[in-house]
């Protein structure tokens, strides 16, 4: 049962509500527009579009990019594309909490909607402070004042206790939204109460927090295998005492990661029947693929995705799983001759009939080109925050989701 309460616990009509989703999306270096509307799709046709047939007066709250980024700009687009999603009038205010936003709340209809400016425009948004701390700023107590409830829809924000995200939980009533409450029970049923065997799938070109996540579902018996592929895999061949060569141990010392190696080695003492890591890669040898064994190795090439041996041994695992987490492509799947390994993992995951839960852009991205999108169980939208419950870290927006679910609505 979830620890908080849901659109589904509260009276909308007519109510003025603040909502918190994360727009937050990548932009064209050059002409700052948006590349991926995937966030601003998946807010607008569930927690949105809901509130707007329910009556609500709506507010929307989010951040793009950071403070001095060149993807630090206003939210005008974004409000655009969600005008497009929900096919009715959104109105952009270039304003957070002065009068120009006061009086666009306070003109607002029942069924109406009014996106704010970027969050991180106030000066206190991203400080390090408590919820109670974050409440007495002059930004949460003018909109609070405004409105009746509020909802945290943010769930990839979830991680950092910034005003717009937990602030707002100390003043009004507070529930999540259906993209914080399908995120959070998807997650539940992965950690909390998985379906054996479970298998954890750790690609990507970010290792950094392979072994933190691995620790965390072996010690807590939570996955039966961890399968490792991508600069991951790698980093856990050359803790297991694979010459991967230099062209290769160079790319994961410029990842800063070799310092996990010695945690690794302990990890893979504890769990040697557990963690699989990549008994064969391919490479790039004159443009073409080249799969060597682990005795072939060290190599002067690139390895750019697992081999086949290591395919047939994972899809085996994966075929035989009822719980499948998968976080990061096996390979360098942009380039065709190496997205081997990635498809036909992301098939065998697509084709089984556990439960999947999939996460990080680029595995989403994969997803997508393959055409498997429609076959996962779940595809999760967050990045950190996903990653920071998965080694599970207690994240701020869902502590002041269940602290604001104990008080009476």
């Amino acid at each position: 049962m979830p620890k908080f309460r849901t659109l589904s616990d509260v009276n909308v009509k007519e109510k003025t509500v603040i909502v918190r989703v994360d727009f937050n999306s990548p932009l064209d270096p050059e002409s700052l527009k948006i590349l991926d509307d995937t966030r601003i799709k998946a807010h607008g046709e569930t927690t949105i579009k809901e509130l707007v047939e329910k009556g609500a007066k709506v507010v929307i709250l989010s951040h793009q990019g950071r403070p001095g980024d060149f993807d630090f700009i206003p939210l005008k687009q974004h409000a655009e594309i969600l005008e497009k999603v929900l096919g009715k009038t959104v109105r952009y205010v270039n304003d957070l909490y002065g009068e120009q936003a006061k009086t666009a709340i306070k003109d607002l209809k029942p069924g109406e909607v009014v996106v704010l400016k970027n969050t991180r425009t106030f000066s206190d948004e991203q400080k390090s402070k408590n919820p109670e701390e974050h409440a007495k700023s002059e930004f949460i107590k003018v909109l609070a004042s405004l409105a009746d409830i509020f909802v945290n829809d943010a769930f990839s924000a979830a991680h950092r206790a910034h005003a717009s995200v937990v602030g707002f939980s100390k003043v009004l009533p507070t529930v999540a939204g259906r993209i914080m409450e399908h995120e959070l029970m998807a997650l539940s049923q992965v950690l909390e109460s998985p379906k054996k065997p479970c298998v954890f799938i750790l690609g990507g070109a970010k290792a950094d927090d392979s072994l933190e996540i691995s620790k965390y579902v072996l010690n807590n018996n939570i996955a039966d295998y961890v399968l490792t592929g991508g600069i991951t895999g790698q980093l856990f061949m050359l803790a297991s005492g694979v010459n991967l060569g230099k062209p290769n141990v160079e790319l994961i010392e410029k990842q800063g990661v070799l310092g996990l190696v010695s945690g690794i080695k302990e990890l893979l003492v504890s769990y040697k029947s557990k963690v699989k890591v990549p008994i064969d890669v391919a490479v790039e040898e004159n443009g073409k693929r080249k799969e060597l064994p682990l005795s072939l190795l060290p190599t002067e090439y690139q390895i750019f995705d697992i081999g086949t041996q290591t395919i047939n041994q994972y899809c085996q695992i994966i075929r035989n799983s009822k719980t499948i987490v998968i976080s990061g492509p096996l390979g360098v799947y942009e380039k065709k001759e190496f997205i081997k390994g990635t498809k036909e993992i992301l098939e065998a995951v697509a084709s089984s009939k556990g439960f999947s839960l999939v996460g990080g852009g680029h595995t989403i991205a994969a997803i997508q080109e393959l055409g498997l999108t429609d076959k996962m169980s779940y595809i999760s939208t967050a990045g950190g925050a996903l990653i920071e419950f998965l080694m599970g870290k207690t994240l701020p927006g869902v502590v002041s989701l269940e602290e604001a679910a104990k008080k009476n609505l």
